[in-house]
């Protein structure tokens, strides 16, 4: 796990709610703290869709792609004044993760892994992101996380994102 501010707020902000740098994500939680408090639950209720559309290639993930929902979210958060908090949870979609384990050379099960997790928070001035990564069962090996970890730190720097370490 690493922990990450970010120095440079308004491109951040610019990318996360209005570019695709996050598109890669899946959102599983935001709360969001205007003038009211908005929360929401990124978990897909498949029993709205008819039965007929309950299928892997209609609906391939758990979660809401960020892309489908992030407008939402800035509309809640755009305005006069700076939000005061916001925080997202976001998983890898997991045709990424098998990519980036792969590319990585790593021989670790993926069937073990359950998500490698990226949570966004703002405090009303700054924006930490923290990495992180859950699994099924506990498992003495970290590979998954380092390997996330490392190419986090990496992707950021790529999509010109300024930050710090914490």
């Amino acid at each position: 796990m690493i922990a990450i501010q970010i120095t440079g707020t308004k491109n951040f902000m610019n990318q996360l709610l209005a570019g695709d740098t996050f598109d890669i994500f899946l959102l599983e939680e935001a709360v969001i703290s205007t003038a009211n408090t908005y929360t929401i639950d990124g978990h897909i209720n498949k029993e709205f869709y008819p039965s007929e559309e309950q299928t892997p290639e209609n609906i391939p993930y758990d979660f809401q792609p960020w892309s489908e929902i992030k407008g939402m979210c800035f509309d809640l958060i755009k305005g006069k004044h700076t939000p005061l908090y916001f925080k997202f949870v976001f998983h890898l979609k997991p045709e990424h993760i098998n990519a980036l384990l792969a590319k990585e050379g790593s021989s670790f099960d993926l069937a073990q892994l359950k998500a490698l997790v990226l949570t966004v928070k703002y405090d009303g001035t700054k924006a930490v992101l923290s990495t992180g990564s859950a699994y099924h069962s506990f498992i003495m090996s970290k590979e998954p996380e380092n390997i996330w970890d490392k190419a986090f730190s990496r992707y950021l720097s790529t999509k010109e994102i300024t930050f710090e370490h914490l």
